[in-house]
């Protein structure tokens, strides 16, 4: 059964409102938030669908951690790579940014080396985090002011510099959101101070180990855009955290796939805040709950089933190479397997140099183990001055 918002519930039973309140309120299950919306204590309700949600996305995270063993670990890699080129990119179209895949792509290639001054340098080094695994410091003010400056801000400077945080981490102005017909649908936290105060409460929050962490990251990512901290930047300051936590929290992997998902229920993400915002709704955080645990449900499902199905069609194709190659050709065997591997799970194919690195040939060898694979099969893509290696799969999949 759904979980009826109050302010729904005011326009729908004014007479049994204020005593669904009080029983929600003052239940056993009721977790207490020191924080206030819209001058209301802040809660939500740890109900049977939301832990029935969290022993779906647990046990489905470690369906996803044994396929993510059984890859691999170019396969894995590649995958992973193009899962983190979908957030970013995704996370950039929902707040109406438009970026390429093949953009931030480059900006991966050339982190660590040049590239810095280009557009999004900032957002895909953090990004790119979720990968190497660093650790993020998330435990004041002063963090999430850092996260931002290395985010977003260079964005923010190059576009609109009237949205710079002019305040002492935050913004010092007052800020609107409005929805997509111009309506004002939210007033951020004003003055700074109260921006600072209620951070500290989000945080806090955040890291109470008494209450499941999927439960804190979904009301602190409401949190966090209830405040809006920021003129601009807030979204995807917001979808990153999530990301970074449910990637330290469950398969790595899960943490690249939410921007896609809340992508996918746009309707329903927006509708959660509305209700939220409410003021009739008094405060009552559960509906978020159940929408956010939803999204992430849906992420791990899909990256389950999209898992399962590569890892099929990638031992369906592995076992294809004695076939392919009939004399006793380590290395042509390994380059098949590499290039298996890029066609199903990279996002353009494999470069020279991994192949190099991976199959441990020189460039002269290479240039004779390609000679070898059908043309049919082989496909070869040059993208600025770097050629792309894959097979054409499903030609491979439909040879006897």
């Amino acid at each position: 059964m759904d979980y009826i918002g109050l302010s729904k519930l005011f326009y729908q039973n004014k007479d049994t409102y204020e005593q669904v309140y009080q029983q929600r309120f003052h239940s056993e299950y009721a977790v207490h938030l020191d924080f206030e919306v819209n001058r209301n204590p802040a809660f939500f309700i740890q109900t049977p669908q939301t832990y029935q949600m969290l022993t779906n996305i647990l046990r489905m995270n470690k369906k996803v951690s044994n396929l993510c063993q059984a890859l691999p670990g170019a396969a894995l890699y590649q995958f992973s790579r193009r899962c983190l080129i979908d957030e970013i990119t995704l996370t950039n179209n929902i707040e109406g940014v438009r970026s390429t895949r093949k953009e931030i792509s480059d900006i991966l290639d050339e982190l660590g080396r040049k590239g810095k001054e280009k557009r999004f340098y900032g957002l895909v080094q953090k990004y790119n985090m979720l990968m190497t695994k660093e650790e993020l410091p998330l435990d004041s003010c002063q963090d999430v002011r850092e996260i931002y400056n290395e985010l977003v801000l260079a964005e923010v400077t190059q576009e609109e510099p009237g949205d710079i945080p002019d305040g002492k981490l935050f913004r010092k102005g007052p800020v609107s959101i409005y929805s997509p017909s111009q309506k004002e649908i939210h007033k951020g936290l004003y003055p700074e101070e109260r921006i600072l105060q209620a951070m500290e409460q989000a945080l806090r929050f955040l890291g109470d180990d008494s209450c499941e962490i999927l439960f804190r990251i979904s009301i602190f990512h409401y949190l966090l855009e209830y405040i809006h901290p920021f003129y601009d930047g807030n979204g995807r300051l917001g979808r990153f955290i999530c990301s970074y936590l449910l990637a330290q929290e469950l398969e790595p992997v899960t943490g690249y796939r939410i921007s896609y998902t809340i992508k996918e229920n746009m309707k329903d993400y927006y509708q959660a805040f509305t209700i939220c915002n409410d003021p009739l709704n008094r405060g009552d955080l559960t509906p978020f709950l159940h929408m956010f645990l939803k999204i992430v449900e849906e992420s791990v499902d899909k990256l389950k089933s999209s898992l399962m199905e590569g890892v099929i069609r990638l031992n369906r194709n592995l076992e294809k190479i004695p076939e392919l190659v009939q004399e006793n050709d380590e290395s042509l065997k390994e380059l098949y397997s590499l290039l298996i591997q890029a066609t199903l799970f990279s996002e353009f194919g494999v470069p020279t140099k991994v192949i190099l690195k991976h199959v441990n040939i020189s460039r002269s060898t290479l240039k004779t183990k390609l000679e070898k694979i059908p043309s049919e099969l082989l496909v070869k893509e040059k993208r600025g001055r770097v050629n792309y290696y894959s097979l054409d799969v499903q030609k491979l999949e439909n040879k006897n």
